[in-house]
């Protein structure tokens, strides 16, 4: 039941953040995804909407694409990191973009339909709507898999590190940035949905990721810190958090949180949820809240998450 709740959340939030109208014109926008390895050159070759600040890295500089490959992006938002594949794999490879937010889907199928800065359609391109955990696609269909900053918002990420072990074929590679701890988190932080959203609290181990994709059969496994700053994310102007510190309830067995203007109770306890005051309307200020309350580059990292299918 509290999965089923954090899952719906996360759903409602990136939903709001899918219909902010936030671009690469967003100059806060454009810094966050530069900040986290984006070149000014590949965020103007792709629909400026595309790109909505909620990148942890570029997996695309990782993924050492080539002509004719099939590649899977889990979480695909608004279609950034597919484009981008897309133009590397070529005419004769593909692009495939999942993601669970149904307007997460419908911004990147209008962003495919723009084409790219010279008005050229994307041909090898398509955006699925599903979840990460359970693909929508079948056995050994691709070449790739690349994720950026989605699969520590997954409840069940061994399910995960499954289905892409199952969606691979052999020799098939990882390319994946992601968010990982580096220490356990404080209860307050654990336990704070906004942080959930955020990215922070979902996230697992650098020990555990390793050997969570290890279980699932991969090999060849590295998760390196990227070493970049996640106050990055600040520069996105407009962000109100929802809950101020002074606003944050002392841990508790059945925490009130706001979930768009309603609030719920999830079993999860813990400060820095918001009671009966207004919810944050996005991501972005979901994020907003954690940082104006906690050093996130503590606790949590940027990495490069890198493995085979043997």
């Amino acid at each position: 039941m509290i999965e089923e709740s954090l899952t719906n959340i996360v759903k409602e939030k990136y939903g709001a953040t899918a219909r902010a109208g936030l671009s690469s014109e967003n100059d806060g926008v454009r810094s966050v995804a530069e900040a986290f390895g984006y070149t000014a050159d590949e965020l103007s070759r792709i629909p400026a909407e595309a790109n909505m600040g909620l990148s942890c890295g570029n997996p695309i500089a990782l993924a050492n694409l080539r002509a004719g490959e099939v590649v899977v992006d889990l979480g695909s938002g608004g279609g950034l990191d597919v484009f981008l594949a897309a133009a590397k794999v070529g005419p004769t490879g593909r692009a495939i973009g999942i993601d669970m937010t149904p307007d997460m889907v419908a911004l990147a199928k209008r962003n495919a339909a723009k084409g790219d800065a010279q008005g050229a359609p994307y041909e090898n391109v398509e955006f699925l709507l599903g979840e990460i955990d359970k693909l929508p696609l079948p056995d050994a269909s691709a070449d790739v898999i690349i994720s950026n900053c989605v699969i520590n918002l997954a409840a069940d990420k061994s399910a995960v590190f499954r289905e892409m072990y199952r969606v691979l074929r052999p020799g098939g590679r990882v390319a994946v940035s992601d968010i990982a701890l580096k220490k356990p988190l404080p209860a307050e932080l654990a336990r704070d949905v906004a942080a959930f959203v955020g990215c922070i609290s979902g996230a697992i181990a650098v020990e555990k990721y390793e050997s969570g994709l290890r279980e699932a059969g991969f090999a060849s496994i590295a998760v390196v810190d990227a070493q970049a700053d996640l106050n990055a994310y600040a520069k996105v102007e407009g962000q109100v958090g929802c809950c101020s510190p002074a606003m944050a309830a002392p841990p508790v067995a059945q925490a009130t949180c706001c979930v768009g203007t309603k609030t719920v109770s999830l079993a999860v306890g813990g400060g820095g949820c918001c009671g009966t005051e207004p919810a944050a309307e996005d991501a972005h200020e979901a994020i907003a809240s954690v940082l104006e309350r906690h050093d996130v580059n503590e606790f949590a990292a940027s990495v490069k998450v890198f493995a085979i299918k043997m």
